[in-house]
């Protein structure tokens, strides 16, 4: 890649890492606003169960009931000033905009511990099942499109076709009570557990031990994890194979006499590519998120389903981290997805 080129990728990429800044704001400001006007504050969460446990109690020394104390004055003013509600609404964005500078998310609410250090704790659980699902998806799904473009209308491709669409009908949620009700204890075998990354005893298993452990418990999960982008992926791949091979070069290259292998893998892949390439910034999202229905069928405690329960209990501080990064992951994917089109196509120019 010539100099002028690289100058011109590493201006492009300096400019998308400041526009990431207004895009950002944006995003938080709409997010902050909408969450913060919605019914259902913390406030309320934290007065019905005041009142829920004042319900379950009598009469104080004064004569007043728990539940009169409850929601008296002083135990609103004290809530507010416990969740930060005593400020007007934009003076608590500017609050938490000037304390996410140094990464301070405040406390969740619900936790009662930093929502940094709880993101922390959930997140490996997402980020493993997300490369591996990424990394799977591609090392099948690339080459079966190929070998379904290389073999167009044959009996391979119709079976395969057959097999992905059935597989893209399934909701992942409902395989997933399939394969546990069939594979993980239910009415047939028991075969897989549910439930937790590894075993009790994974701390006293030998390299090896611990390798085939983890297997154990990926592999009704990353079924799931995959199969919804499986079969996009795998058509979206074929369909970009054959409109490359459709095109003057490529007629040309079998003209002279060229294996078809050889052409398809050496001429025609590497353009076929660039569409696979926008699939990245997806993954990357999922890489964070993680999957509400999955991880609680599957009993796993992860970005997910941390996400779910501070939707619930109306935990602003975690719900806002969540949404603050996982919209830097979207824009950084973008970022990589544009990168990547130019390592697969040096003709690409961002000049």
């Amino acid at each position: 890649m010539s100099g002028a080129s690289s100058s011109g990728i590493f201006t492009y990429i300096l400019r998308r890492l400041v526009l990431m800044i207004p895009t950002i704001f944006g995003i938080t400001v709409i997010c902050f606003v909408s969450i913060n006007l919605a019914p259902g504050s913390p406030i309320e969460q934290k007065l019905q169960m005041i009142r829920f446990g004042g319900a379950m109690g009598g009469q104080d020394q004064s004569g007043m009931t728990q539940d009169d104390q409850a929601v008296s004055e002083e135990v609103l003013e004290a809530l507010r000033k416990q969740y930060g509600f005593d400020k007007p609404l934009h003076i608590r964005y500017l609050i938490w905009l000037k304390n996410i500078a140094t990464l301070n998310f405040g406390e969740s609410f619900t936790y009662e511990e930093p929502v940094v250090g709880l993101i922390a704790s959930k997140f490996p659980v997402s980020l493993q099942f997300g490369i591996i699902s990424l990394i799977m998806t591609y090392l099948v799904c690339i080459p079966l499109g190929i070998a379904k473009a290389m073999w167009n209308g044959s009996q391979f491709d119709s079976g395969s076709t057959f097999f992905l669409l059935v597989l893209y009908s399934i909701p992942s949620m409902m395989l997933a009570i399939l394969l546990i009700v069939g594979f993980a204890g239910g009415a047939f075998f028991d075969w897989f557990p549910v439930g937790e990354l590894y075993s009790d005893d994974y701390d006293d298993l030998a390299t090896w031990g611990k390798i085939k452990d983890r297997i154990h418990h990926f592999i009704l999960p990353l079924i799931c994890y995959m199969i919804g982008n499986f079969t996009v992926l795998t058509k979206l791949m074929k369909d970009s194979m054959l409109e490359v091979i459709s095109q003057d070069y490529i007629r040309t290259a079998k003209a002279k006499g060229l294996e078809d292998k050889i052409v398809y893998y050496k001429h025609a892949l590497r353009n076929a590519l660039i569409p696979i390439a926008t699939g990245i910034s997806g993954f990357l999202g999922v890489f964070f998120a993680g999957s509400i229905i999955l991880e609680e069928i599957f009993q796993l405690d992860g970005m997910g389903l941390l996400s779910y329960k501070a939707i619930l209990s109306r935990d602003y501080n975690v719900i806002m981290a969540i949404i603050f990064f996982t919209s830097i992951i979207m824009l950084i994917g973008r970022l990589i997805s544009d990168i990547t089109y130019v390592l697969i196509d040096p003709r690409i120019d961002f000049n």
